[in-house]
């Protein structure tokens, strides 16, 4: 299994050229400042593969580096979002491995929620149609999330026989919508719909299914001109704050704001209110 577990390649030099990146297992695309991440298996409802959740994974560890990219779109083609991992690519060849080659499996599969959390850029889910299994969790892992009233996103990982507990739902699935209703999700695999979704805070809007990708992509190019490396500092604190005591985390926001206090952002941010215009940052 090491040809998909592999730590792969940082992806810099691609990335520096204006984010020319050039995807195998899903599409990439790129526009002023905004990466857009589309799985494009439409006959299949967009499942993930072995070499798709490594590909992804990769990705998000390069973003890291990605200057020019300033905030990020994860949307799926043909009506659905990602229907989890493939059946007969995934499931199924699982079903035969033996202990060591299936922790190396799971832990690579909370590699990319990881990879997804740690990247600097705000991530907008566009989440339309069908979002199960690892596909909820690539929705629950983004900073944001759209949905259309067609979504339905079920954690069904207790139908196929496992626990709720999977690329880190127990962990922010509870953060997101609650205790009790993140309980209720994982122990009985049952699909939210939108309206619960929006409802409970999972989703930011609904949409439509013909406008999703737009409001998504709107909100990312908004985010992409503010301020970037503020951006990336609050999704930091958002992230550590979890495990901090509220005196901690007041000492922590105190030194990250004194930094971004530090930035020409900051600075650009105060001769544009004294001047009466609208800022352009630059995210440094």
């Amino acid at each position: 299994m090491k040809h998909y577990i592999g730590a792969g390649n940082p992806m810099r030099a691609q990335f520096e050229a204006k984010a020319a990146y050039k995807a195998e297992h899903f599409a990439w695309s790129y526009e002023a400042g905004v990466g857009t991440v589309t799985l494009n298996r439409p006959e299949r409802k967009n499942p993930l593969t072995f070499d798709s959740y490594a590909e992804l994974r990769d990705l998000f560890r390069a973003l890291n580096y990605a200057t020019d990219v300033k905030a990020i779109v994860v949307t799926g083609a043909g009506g659905n979002f990602c229907s989890g991992g493939d059946v007969h690519e995934i499931i199924g060849p699982l079903t035969g491995m033996r202990m060591p080659e299936l922790l190396e499996f799971t832990r690579m599969t909370g590699d990319l929620v990881k990879a997804i959390r740690a990247c600097p850029q705000p991530i907008v889910g566009a989440i339309d149609g069908v979002c199960a299994g690892a596909g909820a969790m690539i929705a629950l892992a983004c900073d944001l999330r759209y949905g259309s009233p067609a979504t339905r996103t079920a954690f069904l990982f207790t139908r196929v026989g496992l626990a709720g507990a999977d690329m880190g739902a127990c962990a922010l699935l509870p953060r997101v919508i609650g205790q009790g209703r993140a309980s209720e999700l994982l122990f009985t695999g049952r699909a939210m719909t939108a309206q619960e979704g929006h409802a409970w805070g999972f989703f930011n809007a609904l949409h439509e299914s013909d406008a999703l990708l737009d409001a998504a992509t709107k909100m990312a190019r908004e985010l992409a001109e503010g301020p970037s490396f503020a951006h990336g500092m609050t999704k930091t604190m958002l992230a550590q704050e979890w495990s901090m005591t509220i005196d901690q985390a007041i000492e922590a926001e105190a030194q990250a704001q004194a930094i971004c206090m530090q930035t020409e952002d900051f600075k650009r941010a105060y001769e544009a209110f004294a001047a009466k215009r609208k800022p352009v940052f630059g995210g440094d």
